[in-house]
């Protein structure tokens, strides 16, 4: 996440960034990192940044509640006083400012995680038209020749966006993020939602 992320701010525009522990995809490792999370946001808040992002997807959409995601980030918001995010809750807010409804899905997870990503757009009211993944804990070994490859084998006509998964997939929470830090600049060459202005 972080040489995207790196790689496409704009000038003038600063990320910081600090790490939870986390070192295989389970469901008791990926909820964990959610009671870390208020610690590692205190240290960030200490380089008076203008917005967060917890960027790990699969923490916020294992959760039961669709909504409890948006919760967190609204806590770690009131803790710090910094306007938060999650990238469960950034991928839901770019699918619907986008207008997109039906959704190709592709990502590194294994099955179980993919089910639980599943049910969480269609909680959030998406309709996963396909989704597909490389079976691997190992996210970050994933080239981007092979990502646009799995992406082109889960889309269909009927999808009306395709969505990568994992923020450590080469993909980002970059829009929200920005958006929050009243960064409305476009993006060139980034992809249609980065290349809009934000509010």
């Amino acid at each position: 996440m972080e040489y995207e992320t790196l790689r496409l701010v704009p000038p003038g525009v600063s990320m910081h960034v600090t790490r939870i522990p986390h070192t295989a995809d389970t469901e008791e490792r990926l909820r964990h990192m959610v009671d870390l999370l208020p610690a590692a946001a205190e240290l960030l808040a200490h380089a008076r940044v203008s917005a967060l992002c917890f960027g790990c997807t699969a923490s916020g959409f294992i959760q039961e509640d669709a909504g409890a995601d948006a919760r967190l980030a609204a806590a770690v918001a009131a803790q710090t006083g910094i306007p938060t995010v999650t990238t469960s809750q950034a991928l839901v807010e770019a699918l619907r400012h986008l207008g997109a409804r039906r959704v190709a899905v592709a990502s590194p997870y294994e099955p179980w995680l993919n089910d639980y990503l599943k049910r969480y757009l269609e909680r959030s009211g998406f309709a996963v038209t396909g989704i597909a993944g490389f079976g691997t804990q190992e996210h970050a070994r994933c080239s981007p020749e092979e990502t646009i490859a799995l992406a082109r084998r889960v889309v269909t006509p009927e999808a009306e966006a395709v969505l990568i998964s994992c923020t450590n997939f080469r993909t980002a929470s970059l829009w929200r993020l920005l958006g929050l830090a009243g960064v409305g600049d476009p993006i060139p060459g980034a992809g249609r939602l980065l290349a809009q202005a934000r509010a």
